[in-house]
């Protein structure tokens, strides 16, 4: 586990390894989100880049008798 140090202007640097496994690049902004007593860092993925994601996902999905 890597710790790392809050400068004076409150900024933090992600190491190396991190940054590498997220393919996080300068300038991506990350989402902020606060949970109980940490801060989670959460990349944020333009919409474009979703596209097909769900490509070949299963949509026979199980229903009720009465649904459709």
């Amino acid at each position: 586990m890597d710790a790392v140090t809050i400068s004076p202007k409150y900024q933090v640097v992600i190491p190396k390894g991190i940054r590498e496994s997220l393919g996080l690049r300068p300038g991506q902004k990350v989402q902020a989100i606060q949970y109980g007593d940490r801060v989670e860092l959460v990349p944020i993925v333009p919409v474009r880049q979703m596209r097909g994601f769900l490509r070949g996902i299963d949509t026979d999905v199980p229903r009720e008798g009465d649904r459709l």
